[in-house]
């Protein structure tokens, strides 16, 4: 006994290894991306570099976010849904009847804690950068809600050459860095100023050695579509067919991928143009806009391979959790679509088609070219339908093998799902009902950790998942799905769709199978309870309530300073004619005085 104490205490001791150290995280927000318009999901834009995230990591083909970017980016921060965070509705969209109500802030509320705050208070260096949208007074901005540096902007989009506003919607571009306004470079363009910037903070604090957060929020490809002439002209011999044919090739190549079932029913939105019915300005400038919408998609995803090649060279890459998704799916507003708009844009703005899509242009796709961005999808922007709130999600570790690379997931996932799973990967706990001494809303996600390491296909199971947003809802449960829009892309009549046969929802199965039709229902109906979902105004519309937003706060005060304006001329035109009377009169009386003193 003795001798073997003697030799164990002799033998060397096996030094133990390292902990592994937090993986890096980089969030990678696009703005207004459709289902397809990634290559990797079946679109035909130059998007190799995002492309390669997806060979690295795991597709997701039944992610949902909410139909408008507030919301998600709320949910996206928080893991709570948005009637609990504060985002029931956004500051250009909410009624006035609503405003003040619970979950109706239109900012992120308190009683919320976002991700910055949970991985800073694990020893992150947090980032932001780009679109916030999430409350603009300095108590709500970024470097308030967990992030130690953030250039950001605080409204839903801006100009992307130029420190300009979305004229008619807004009085200045509020970007700020830190709390403080700041003024933008003269070689500003938005995709590749956020990314330089987030390169700028994560080199700025490297010495510090502590893993970081990278949060980058493009606006691309919000309105207004714009690119550099050099990728506009990447797509200059595309898009002369249309967007129905450019619709159907998607639906194939997306088929093809994987990413849809074979054979996925499709339709033609009844909001769809008839390509064939325009005239040649009209297509010439559609398809410019299509270029122009092409070019600021590969702008953005070169600047990503910017930054991936950077994260190699500093030997990052593999120990970085990277994240890319869209906040809805595409826009399809048509800003021209009324006399005033058209004058105004046109006052405001260089709106030819030979300058669609350059520096001082204003343009958008309309429903015609989102309807491809959707495909095979129906609906688009602010719907319930799957158009508008099925949208692209990568999520890759490069060095992490448990991770299925290649591996396309078709279970439903959540945009709240990613704040559990990123926590879930880093090893940081969560908060449960409490931060800082104070009751807070508990995650309603759950970690995606168990999908992307090839266990299962959906981590919500049978559960139901509800979401509403100015009045268009949905309830997901299992494979299948309950949907309500409201006018004008919709009529308000509940349907009930089988997504996993059906993602186009084009059969309508709430005749068929009324008892999951009914049980479905109720589920929407707890839910709405449980979060406090108010029904809309009579006569409600989000379109009608962004073109009151507009008018009440950019039109009505520009009416009034161009009338006060107008009334002074007149007043100083009625002052002079009047002198000028007087003057004339005060002269036939003196000449009449003249020639009855002559006479």
């Amino acid at each position: 006994m003795v001798a073997l104490a003697t030799l164990l205490a002799a033998a060397p001791v096996r030094a133990q290894p390292a902990p592994a150290p937090h993986p890096n995280i980089v969030i990678l927000l696009a703005d207004d991306w459709g289902f397809s318009d990634v290559g990797a999901f079946g679109g035909e834009m130059a998007t190799p570099n995002i492309d390669a995230l997806a060979k690295a990591g795991v597709r997701f083909s039944n992610f949902h976010v909410a139909g408008s970017c507030s919301p998600t980016r709320a949910m996206l921060q928080t893991g709570v849904m948005n009637h609990r965070n504060g985002l029931g509705n956004m500051p250009e969209t909410i009624p006035d009847a609503h405003r003040g109500k619970p979950g109706y802030d239109t900012v992120m509320n308190f009683r919320v804690v976002t991700i910055a705050q949970l991985l800073k208070a694990a020893g992150y260096r947090t980032y932001l950068t780009g679109k916030w949208h999430l409350g603009s007074d300095p108590g709500r901005l970024p470097h308030v809600r967990g992030y130690d540096r953030a250039y950001s902007l605080a409204d839903a989009g801006a100009d992307n050459f130029e420190q300009r506003p979305i004229e008619g919607m807004y009085s200045t571009a509020a970007w700020s860095e830190n709390g403080k306004p700041v003024t933008l470079p003269k070689d500003y363009y938005s995709s590749h100023f956020v990314v330089q910037k987030m390169i700028d903070y994560i080199e700025a604090d490297r010495k510090s050695g502590k893993p970081f957060l990278a949060s980058i929020n493009f606006l691309a490809n919000h309105i207004p579509v714009q690119a550099p002439d050099s990728d506009i002209a990447r797509y200059s011999n595309m898009y002369h067919d249309g967007w129905t044919a450019l619709r159907a090739a998607r639906a194939k190549r997306a088929a093809a991928l994987g990413i849809m079932p074979a054979g996925t029913p499709i339709v033609t939105m009844p909001t769809t143009p008839d390509w064939a019915k325009l005239d040649a300005d009209e297509r010439a400038a559609q398809i410019r806009v299509m270029q122009a919408y092409g070019g600021m998609a590969t702008a953005m995803d070169r600047e990503i391979g910017r930054l991936v090649a950077h994260l190699k060279a500093t030997g990052d890459y593999d120990n970085t959790i990277f994240v890319f998704l869209s906040d809805n799916g595409a826009e399809p507003t048509n800003p021209f679509n009324s006399t005033r708009n058209r004058l105004f844009l046109g006052w405001q703005y260089d709106t030819s088609t030979a300058n669609i899509g350059r520096r001082g242009s204003f343009s958008a796709v309309g429903p015609g070219w989102a309807s491809a961005s959707a495909s095979p999808l129906s609906g688009y922007k602010f719907t319930a339908s799957e158009g508008g709130l099925r949208v692209p999600l990568i999520i890759a570790w490069p060095g992490n093998a448990k991770l299925r690379a290649g591996a396309i997931n078709a279970g439903l996932a959540h945009v709240t799902d990613i704040l559990p799973t990123l926590t879930d990967l880093a090893g940081v706990p969560g908060h449960g009902t409490s931060w800082d001494g104070k009751a807070v809303e508990p995650v309603t996600g759950r970690s995606l950790v168990p999908v992307l390491e090839g266990a299962g296909e959906s981590v919500h199971g049978d559960v139901p998942l509800g979401y509403e947003l100015s009045g268009n809802a949905a309830l997901f449960r299992g494979d299948y799905k309950l949907v309500r829009n409201l006018a004008p892309t919709g009529d308000g009549k509940w349907r009930l769709y089988d997504l996993k046969t059906d993602p186009g929802e084009t059969r309508d199965l709430s005749t068929s199978m009324p008892d999951r039709f009914a049980a479905m229902q109720a589920d929407y109906a707890a839910y709405a309870k449980a979060n406090g979902v108010l029904d809309m105004p009579a006569g409600y519309t989000a379109d009608a309530q962004i073109n009151l937003y507009a008018w009440e706060h950019q039109g009505k005060p520009r009416a009034i300073k161009a009338g006060l304006v107008l009334g002074g001329v007149l007043l100083l035109l009625s002052g002079l004619v009047w002198g000028w009377r007087r003057r004339r009169r005060a002269r036939r009386v003196d000449q009449a005085k003249a020639d009855v003193v002559g006479a």
